[in-house]
């Protein structure tokens, strides 16, 4: 009998049938044991409360974590989204640019028939802020080739005289500009049997983006804003070439009238140009030929 009543099996089932004989019995009316486990829950309630709370704050702990991860997935996600759809805006604007370029080229190869045409994007500018050469990124291996002694000219996508090529390398030429001071072309008043003139880059006006215009035939006046185009003579350059406006008129030499002229193109600010290269005699004969025999051809085929 002593042995079962310090065993252990039997503590704990007397304790367990103590604690629901006391649970029941704090529910009856009038039962001292209700003050008592009303005495306790008073005391346990706070415990218990710290532990809810304490296991809220973890829960939301672990919930703050995993809606930063998947923030920060979301927003590297919409990272690359947002890099994808700026390339591609890029990529349409970069053929969009093309497409103008195309449409330039077009456009000066129609009104210059005699001439092939070549596009090129400007790589830089060197010696000095005067832009005194500007290096283009087409050369002998696009087929822009220069014997001795020969030169193209340049142009702008609106078709306005930039200067002319004076060297070639193999994926590259150098331009000398219409502003440089070594640089002289024969132009004209824009109208009708329009006066002769000479225009030349010079030291001083480049400075301000301006050419020097010298005027060969006499008694001829200019005005400020009449309109210079290349007038063809030389061979270097085709006729009608817009070059630039007259800004101030120089009458103080009568033996020599001068003039100042700004450029239509904005050496500045250009981005692509066009090099024009004459359609050598040769092709011209090659053409013809071709011409001629596809029409014996299609005479003989007829007969």
């Amino acid at each position: 009998m002593k042995r079962l009543l310090t065993s252990k099996w039997f503590i704990v089932l007397s304790v367990s049938l103590l604690l629901i004989a006391g649970i029941v019995l704090s529910f009856l009316p009038g039962s001292p044991l209700k003050s008592v486990v009303g005495l306790s829950s008073t005391v346990v309630s706070p415990a218990q409360k710290g532990v809810k709370s304490t296991g809220n704050a973890i829960s939301d702990f672990w919930a703050a974590i995993a809606d930063g991860v998947a923030i920060r997935e979301e927003n590297k996600a919409l990272k690359e989204e947002i890099a994808d759809l700026k390339y591609r805006l890029n990529q349409y604007e970069e053929a969009a640019i093309r497409y103008e370029e195309l449409k330039a080229a077009f456009h000066i190869r129609d009104t210059f028939s005699n001439y092939d045409i070549y596009g090129a994007n400007i790589l830089s500018r060197e010696a000095d802020e005067w832009f005194s050469v500007i290096r283009i990124n087409a050369g002998m291996n696009e087929g822009i080739v220069l014997n001795q002694g020969q030169s193209y000219p340049v142009v702008d996508v609106e078709m306005n005289l930039v200067g002319r090529v004076i060297e070639t390398q193999g994926s590259n030429s150098k331009v000398l500009p219409l502003l440089h001071e070594g640089f002289s072309v024969s132009g004209k008043v824009n109208e009708v049997n329009g006066a002769s003139v000479i225009v030349s880059g010079d030291s001083v006006l480049k400075k301000s983006g301006l050419c020097k215009v010298k005027c060969l035939d006499k008694g001829v006046k200019l005005q400020q804003g009449t309109v210079i185009v290349t007038s063809g003579e030389g061979g270097l350059f085709p006729d009608g070439i817009p070059i630039g406006t007259i800004v101030e008129v120089d009458y103080s030499n009568p033996v020599e009238i001068t003039a100042t002229l700004r450029p239509f193109s904005n050496i500045g600010d250009l981005e692509d140009v066009f090099v024009m290269i004459p359609f050598k005699a040769d092709d011209k004969k090659e053409g013809e030929t071709g011409a001629s025999e596809s029409t014996a051809q299609g005479q003989g085929g007829q007969g």
